[in-house]
């Protein structure tokens, strides 16, 4: 009973914190960012990114606090941890919640350059997180259906010419580069839409991978593969987040070394995107297995 009327508490406690230390870190991130308005010089602009990516590792290590303010989270984090925070690395993860994000900041904000995450269009328009996420050069891609690119096929390669320049600016600052490769949140319901092979996946999105690769990779120093695991429950994993139910992250990082054979021109050579979609897959089949043996561990344990 006495847990069940803390939930609220916590919930009001957690939404606080994670909403006024967002809103801050943004607001400074934008204060810092503001001479990049006035000072177009690409040395001048360097530095301020240095600076302004030094108050986002802030906000990591504030993200990295909301999972232990009301409770502890047990991190059970399995694979390679030697990373550096002077160096660039390409991260393809699978996408469950908006916790994901946060996670992400708690693993990368003591030895990892700061992530730079692809956003939707339409987050530009949030109150100081939009603003503070362009200062950033967070890359905003606009995505269009195949219906609407049959209608307006000037627009189509909008968001890999994005994918381009944010990749540029990216190469004078040490920096993570993260991959949704599913490209939406995993749910039930998209997965049977998608007829996904895989049991725990929705299928990966090759293109914006190889892309960023073909742009960057010869900077990249190692592609991380990240798995996420959450223990079911009947609540999202935001609200157990939030409510304090959320007592256990499974993780499992496993480096992969840069291979030549991953940098090629993925919508011009038909053998190179063939090649580079099996590679795809058959890291999304480990990765698939991986979840499986995961949740069968978490349910073996619950009996």
């Amino acid at each position: 009973m006495l847990t069940t009327l803390l939930i609220p508490v916590r919930l009001i406690i957690n939404f606080t914190f994670a909403a006024v230390t967002t809103g801050l870190i943004a607001l400074l991130v934008i204060i810092v960012g503001i001479p990049k308005l006035l000072l177009p010089f690409p040395p001048v602009q360097r530095v301020i990114s240095t600076l302004a990516n030094g108050v986002f590792r802030v906000w990591g290590y504030a993200m990295s606090l909301l999972f232990r303010l009301t409770q502890p989270v047990r991190w059970h984090i399995e694979g390679d941890s030697q990373l550096h925070r002077d160096r660039w690395y390409m991260i393809i993860i699978n996408h469950l919640s908006w916790v994901d994000i946060p996670l992400v900041m708690h693993l990368a904000c003591r030895n990892m350059p700061m992530p730079r995450f692809f956003l939707k269009q339409e987050l530009i328009w949030l109150p100081l997180i939009g603003l503070g996420c362009w200062t950033l050069d967070m890359p905003f891609m606009k995505r269009y259906s195949r219906e609407f690119l049959a209608k307006h096929p000037h627009l189509k390669g909008k968001d890999i010419e994005t994918t381009q320049k944010s990749c540029q600016k990216f190469r004078h600052i040490p920096t993570t580069v993260i991959n949704f490769c599913e490209g939406t949140r995993f749910t039930p319901e998209k997965h049977q839409h998608k007829n996904s092979p895989y049991q725990h996946l929705l299928p990966p999105k090759a293109g914006g991978t190889a892309f960023t690769l073909q742009t960057m990779g010869e900077q990249f120093d190692a592609i991380l593969d990240i798995t996420i695991v959450y223990p079911p429950s009947k609540n999202s994993v935001v609200w157990d987040l939030l409510t304090g139910q959320l007592r256990d992250i499974y993780v499992n990082v496993e480096t992969l070394p840069m291979q030549q054979d991953l940098i090629g021109d993925y919508f011009q050579d038909a053998a190179f995107k063939e090649r580079f979609q099996t590679w795809l897959n058959g890291r999304w089949e480990r990765k698939d297995k991986l979840i499986g043996e995961t949740l069968t561990a978490i349910a073996n344990r619950s009996k």
